[in-house]
């Protein structure tokens, strides 16, 4: 309980944003603007390619953050910091009251990976919907729980019980997102790769999470709805 306050506690402290995030954005204007995204994130947000993030549904002051972050180069991807660079605010504005109002999907049960398996010995292979589910279970728990001896904080005290995120303090919705999308996010906040983030606070939780703990809590958000 004091891992879950201390990391509550946190969020609400990095819960500033700039006066954009303040405004409205026009929704038929951003489904406009949002033409050039389709691409890679699909028809209404829902991308069809699992490490493309799906985009419905996710609040606008996160999509907000993360387009500013594009743009000014606080995180880098050279497709996405192109797009952003030709971006005004009121542009973004527009695009993510767009994809705010869209519905997000939801996913099919996740499937292992022929690599997850093949170094295991022949009595230890399950490789099916069993261990799919243990996983989850796992996930579960550490999205509700965290990890108190390792200091791995709950995901629940930012993100919400349901994967509903935080509007005000800009954190996102995670429900029903990709399970490989967040397994590539929580694995380049661990390498540090990604830190666009307040305090680096996901560096320091991720780092602290075994490839296991993090393949188990993507594949539970990627089944909450």
């Amino acid at each position: 309980m004091k891992k879950k306050l201390l990391a509550f506690s946190l969020a609400l402290s990095f819960s500033s944003a700039s006066g954009i995030l303040h405004a409205e954005g026009n929704i038929s204007a951003g489904k406009e603007k949002a033409a050039s995204c389709v691409s890679c994130h699909g028809d209404n947000g829902n991308s069809m390619v699992s490490t493309f993030p799906k985009l419905a549904q996710q609040h606008s002051s996160y999509l907000i953050n993360q387009l500013q972050a594009f743009k000014n180069g606080t995180r880098n991807n050279p497709m996405m910091s192109a797009i952003a660079m030709g971006l005004t605010d009121k542009d973004m504005l527009d695009i993510a009251a767009y994809y705010a109002a869209q519905k997000i999907s939801a996913n099919e049960l996740p499937v292992l990976d022929d690599e997850d398996e093949d170094d295991k010995p022949a009595e230890k292979k399950s490789g099916g919907e069993d261990k799919i589910q243990s996983l989850i279970a796992q996930g579960s728990d550490l999205y509700r729980n965290g990890d108190l001896t390792r200091e791995v904080s709950a995901c629940i005290a930012c993100h919400g019980p349901f994967g509903e995120g935080n509007k005000p303090a800009a954190f996102p919705a995670l429900r029903s997102q990709h399970a490989d999308y967040i397994i590539k996010a929580l694995t380049d906040f661990k390498s540090g790769s990604r830190s666009n983030n307040p305090e680096n606070m996901m560096h320091m939780i991720a780092k602290k999470m075994t490839d296991e703990e993090i393949k188990a809590v993507a594949y539970r958000i990627s089944m909450m709805k």
